[in-house]
């Protein structure tokens, strides 16, 4: 006990010792010569102003050219289910804010740093970061280092950052003593001009939406959007298929696009649709990956199926003498880019929203950080409801439960053992929306003025295989089958898919078979005449004249036909859903059509034909 009191008695007399070192080297601080280095002291300033340059400010330097110009990141605004940004995208794991996004309530946001907010977002880095610089080594070689409050101010030039640090830094060394007030500093980094290009690229998408037109042109060519194939069978697509090509192509495609710089030599061998003259001597490259946050839709499409119907072979339209498939889908696309400024080993990057609506590019921000003067429905959330969410056999069901009004949808919430308590938006005539994994989606009208409590009941999906009998066989050729009820319909495009996921509940049930055929419909000339107004006065009372056209049609190979099916309304209960396992359907042959006018009887067959609907 007598030695451990010694060892904390020998702690506080080295204590006392160094306050009072400490207590002295201020009070004669004005007393010491401040315009020569000691020789002594020299080498652990020059490791000091060192840690300054390489753990500080090169470190803060990487940060925000990876970061977008930001070391402190602003505050995060999470995405939805419409837009699926927040304002940072994920890029290896880190946290990169967005320059341009469209926030999760459809607000057009730009978040773009100054220099002089990269400067000062340094400069604070400087200051929280200085006592990394601890000097321990030197300490334990009987330095003593006193040092006051940092105060940091930096600029950002083209092709380096000065550093002023104002800080009280107290050296003594057996007789040798000093006391350093500045710290300047000039970091080499390409920081600035690698900013300034950045922006330029910036203004230049946001003027002419350069990277939407790629995504425009992208979506025209690798997605159905725009069309007519003469064919009197109906295409279809597979959703999924459509989507997974369209974000291959898109991922690879800007990926491609490159810029006229002092390379251009070797680019033009390369395809010049995807070089542009940024009038910036950097490299630039662009980023996208089918990982990062996506969102494609489009109308119309039946379920997962995008399907267009044939016209001319429907009853009293065989006047038309041949068959053909008009369509026209229309997509909203959104995804990340990553633009990427670099020259050697450093690279400036912020990302961008890329938005395309309706088959188009977005409408260009007009104005810096401008926001769309929408009602935020979201924000206020002041109206307590209890929900409650079973199945049909009043078991709780656990569901994402969201408010939709006036287009608008808000996430509330998961319920916990089928309930939920929450602050709802203020809203007449909305609906409460219930969504679980192996349930259909439900909705309850309610009118969020008043706080309550509702109910909500879900339809469980059963999914079942499904077997197609054509005349009693086994059918492994081209069918569509397709479940029509009140709320929604699904289709399934036979035998490429063999399985669909139903509730009970009313539906119309059509099944087409189709088989390969060799009608060949000849080339015809027809004529069609219309009234046009007269020339000259006459027009001018009204009188008209007919003109007429002849309406070239040309030859026409027929390679699907219609060779079966028909229509059947069915009531599925639950019961016949939980107690099978394969819904069996048995449609009727059609004679093979060899003309026009048989294809066109088949039709008229199909109308009349009934369906056998057995769940096994």
């Amino acid at each position: 006990m007598k030695f451990k009191r010694g060892q904390v008695t020998i702690f506080i007399i080295i204590a006392i010792i160094l306050v009072a070192l400490v207590g002295i080297f201020f009070l004669v601080k004005d007393k010491i010569i401040l315009d020569k280095m000691p020789v002594s002291i020299d080498p652990m300033y020059r490791d000091f102003l060192t840690c300054i340059e390489e753990d500080i400010v090169k470190v803060g330097i990487d940060v925000l050219e990876s970061q977008a110009g930001y070391i402190e990141i602003p505050e995060f605004d999470p995405g939805s289910s419409y837009m699926p940004f927040s304002n940072h995208l994920d890029f290896l794991g880190n946290a990169v804010p967005y320059w341009y996004y469209v926030s999760g309530n459809n607000i057009q946001t730009e978040q773009v740093p100054s220099k002089r907010d990269m400067a000062e977002d340094l400069a604070n880095f400087i200051e929280d970061r200085i006592l990394d610089c601890s000097l321990e080594e030197y300490a334990e070689q009987g330095f003593y280092v006193v040092r006051g409050a940092p105060k940091a101010d930096v600029s950002i030039k083209d092709n380096y950052v000065d550093v002023d640090l104002n800080m009280e830094l107290g050296v003594i060394k057996g007789e040798d003593r000093i006391i350093i007030n500045n710290h300047d500093l000039q970091v080499k980094s390409k920081l600035g001009k690698l900013y300034d290009s950045a922006k330029k690229i910036y203004d230049i998408e946001q003027d002419e939406l350069f990277l939407e037109g790629y995504g425009v042109d992208t979506l025209r060519l690798y997605a159905p959007v725009d069309g007519v194939e003469l064919t009197c069978s109906p295409m279809t697509w597979i959703g999924e298929e459509v989507f997974f090509e369209l974000r291959q192509a898109i991922e690879a495609n800007t990926l491609a696009i490159k810029s006229k710089g002092a390379d251009f030599t070797l680019q033009e061998k390369e395809n010049k649709y995807f070089v542009r003259d940024f009038g910036v001597d950097e490299n630039v490259q662009f980023l996208t990956s089918m990982n990062w946050p996506y969102s494609i839709d489009v109308d119309p499409s039946d379920g997962s199926i995008l399907m267009a119907k044939p016209v001319g072979n429907q009853p009293n339209l065989g006047i038309l003498g041949f068959c053909y498939v008009p369509y026209h889908f229309v997509y909203n696309l959104k995804y990340p880019v990553m633009i990427q400024v670099y020259d050697g080993d450093e690279i400036f990057q912020f990302p961008v929203a890329i938005v395309i609506s309706g088959n188009n590019p977005r409408e260009p921000v007009a104005g810096v950080a401008m926001e769309i003067e929408t009602p935020e429905l979201c924000e206020y959330k002041n109206t307590f409801v209890g929900v409650n969410v079973y199945d049909n056999s009043l078991n709780y069901v656990d569901a994402d439960i969201s408010f939709e009004c006036f287009g608008k949808k808000c996430d509330i919430g998961k319920t916990e053992s089928g309930f939920l308590e929450a602050d709802f938006p203020q809203c007449v005539n909305g609906y409460i929306r219930a969504s679980a994994e192996g349930y259909k989606d439900a909705r309850y009208l309610y009118s969020t003025t008043q706080e309550g409590y509702v109910d909500i009941l879900m339809e469980r999906l059963y999914e079942k295989e499904i077997n197609l009998k054509v005349g009693g066989n086994d059918y492994l050729g081209d069918a569509i089958i397709t479940f029509i009820s009140e709320e929604n319909s699904q289709t399934v495009v036979y035998p490429e898919q063999k399985s669909i996921e139903l509730s009970e509940g009313q539906y119309e049930v059509e099944v087409y078979v189709y088989e390969s055929s060799s009608l060949m419909l000849a080339s015809s000339t027809s004529q069609q005449c219309v009234e046009v107004p007269n020339s000259g006065i006459g027009g001018l009372f009204g009188l008209t004249r007919e003109k007429c056209f002849d309406i070239d049609l040309p030859e026409q190979l027929v390679s699907n036909a219609l060779a079966g099916g028909g229509k059947q309304s069915y009531y599925i209960l639950e019961s016949e859903l939980v107690s099978s396992n394969v819904i069996e359907i048995g449609v009727d042959k059609l004679p093979t059509p060899s003309s026009l006018e048989q294809l066109q009887n088949n039709y008229n067959l199909f109308e009349e034909k009934k369906l056998e609907i057995y769940f096994i």
